[in-house]
């Protein structure tokens, strides 16, 4: 079976076995107290009307499938039919074609008890995006296959609990226009819970284009009890925004890094262009100003873009850079370190926008923009794959809530080498580019002190290799004379 389509397959199972692990978990036994959360409330979401039929439960199918291999397809999908009827909201999401002859039934039984070895955990934890992370790892593996862009489906979890942090959606409304899995949600419900809130306090909107995706992200959010709106249908938001009046408090996203084929030639007029008609080949700025366009008036976002946004002259994106930077809803950019991605090497950076820099509780920041150079900061897991610690998250959080917020005991102050408050005329001098390392400077106390003798030493080395270089030069032109001699007389 061809890498795409076993992506599929292995999907659906996967969410069977987390489905009954998390509805087992949270049918607490009668006299067995529920925990207590935050402040003594119950963490645990209660999902009412979420209900899992018993043939649909993962030890029925393991254990009818082992017997009959024959039957396995047709038990997976009598599973995927009956939590659907049971469930509206998984109404034409799961895959229901199991069954399909070029599925062999004993594979299946194999895949049945592979997946059946997985410990997904405390899966009512909303920490615990596990259906995103297995996304992501198939999206690593076939993403070339499927000729998709790096980048496009699942954020690191590392990067999403930065957006978070910084961002604090808390009560209102939050957006994603490019929700993937839908992991953005998942973590600002955890944000909300641990800071002792409600998450009904949450009204969740979002909105995918890719099919596969959007069920994905429907099955994620179902299982956590999340009532999101991410429209009934995949559909592209360029060019089919269904949630068109909607201004959000929050908007979180990981839009698709420097989108070509997004069709932007036939918007060329749309109204979402407040700052200026983005470039048809590259839909960067397209993506920001469709998130500024749904921001209310003091709304905050916060966007990961490709570093080429940043400093891009190309195409007229220079321009449409300029008039977001002077129409000031730049609050804050951050540089991240390289390597974060699975499916992606390209450096990227965090946008935090906001149509008001004077809100209640918080600093005039009028004509000032925060910037954060954390491209030195992460630890690598492997060779390839770079993860933002705690730590990391809560010295860029913190330095940009102390910036903004007014709060007496956590005065803001630039640090050389990682941030620095800069005003738009300094901007203006580095002709509207907005890459951290050029405003934030260097750190004078991380420069190593040299001793005379130091220098001295360092210097006889560059002699030596200056003389070698030298008498090599010589002995060259030495050898090309000598050549040519020997031509000449022949």
């Amino acid at each position: 079976m061809d890498a795409a389509e076993f992506k599929h397959v292995v999907l659906g199972i996967v969410f069977l076995k987390y489905l009954t692990d998390s509805t087992e978990e949270a049918e607490v036994p009668p006299g067995r107290p529920a925990r207590a959360g935050v402040n003594g409330q119950e963490t645990k979401r209660e999902r009412p009307g979420f209900s899992v039929p018993p043939e649909a439960r993962w030890e029925y199918l393991r254990t009818n499938a082992g017997s009959n291999p024959s039957a396995a397809g047709q038990l997976i999908d009598g599973a995927m039919q009956v939590l659907e009827t049971a469930n509206p909201s998984l109404d034409n999401v799961l895959p229901r074609d199991y069954s399909r002859k070029n599925l062999d039934g004993r594979r299946l039984v194999e895949l049945l008890d592979v997946v059946a070895s997985i410990g997904t955990g405390k899966t009512n934890d909303p920490s615990k995006d596990i259906l995103g992370r297995v996304y992501e790892y198939f999206l690593s593996k076939f993403a070339s296959a499927e000729g998709k862009l790096g980048g496009e489906f699942y954020t690191p979890k590392s990067v999403v609990e930065l957006l978070v942090e910084m961002v604090e959606p808390a009560k209102g409304i939050i957006y994603d226009p490019c929700c993937g899995s839908g992991g953005m949600f998942v973590q600002s419900e955890k944000f909300v819970l641990a800071h002792g809130g409600r998450v009904n306090d949450l009204t969740v909107y979002g909105q995918e284009s890719n099919p596969t995706t959007w069920r994905l992200c429907k099955m994620n959010l179902a299982i956590r009890g999340i009532d999101a709106d991410i429209g009934p249908v995949p559909a592209d938001t360029f060019h089919k925004d269904i949630h068109k009046q909607l201004k959000a408090d929050f908007i979180l996203a990981n839009p698709p890094f420097n989108m070509s084929d997004w069709g932007g030639e036939r918007l060329s007029q749309d109204a979402r262009w407040e700052f200026g008609s983005p470039p048809p080949g590259n839909a960067n700025f397209a993506w920001m100003q469709h998130m500024i366009y749904h921001l209310s008036s003091s709304g905050v976002a916060a966007i990961v873009l490709s570093n080429g946004a940043l400093s891009s002259n190309q195409n007229g994106e220079a321009q449409v850079r300029s008039a977001i930077i002077e129409g000031d809803l730049i609050d804050c950019i951050v540089s991240l370190p390289p390597q974060l991605f699975y499916t992606t090497q390209i450096p990227v950076s965090v946008w935090v926008l906001t149509r008001s820099k004077n809100r209640p509780g918080q600093r005039d920041r009028r004509g000032r923009v925060l910037f954060v150079h954390a491209y030195h900061l992460g630890e690598l897991k492997d060779r390839t794959h770079r993860e933002l610690t705690i730590s990391d998250i809560s010295s860029i959080s913190q330095v940009y809530h102390s910036w903004r917020d007014d709060v007496p005991t956590a005065r803001y102050r630039d640090v050389p080498g990682f941030c620095n408050s800069v005003g738009i005329s300094d901007i203006r001098k580095h002709r509207m580019a907005l890459v951290p390392g050029r405003y934030v400077g260097f750190d004078k106390a991380a420069i190593p002190a040299f001793s005379a003798e130091d220098i001295r030493s360092e210097l006889a080395a560059i002699r030596k290799r200056f003389a070698a270089s030298e008498a090599a030069s010589k002995r060259a032109l030495q050898i090309l004379e000598e050549l040519l001699n020997g031509r000449a007389a022949s």
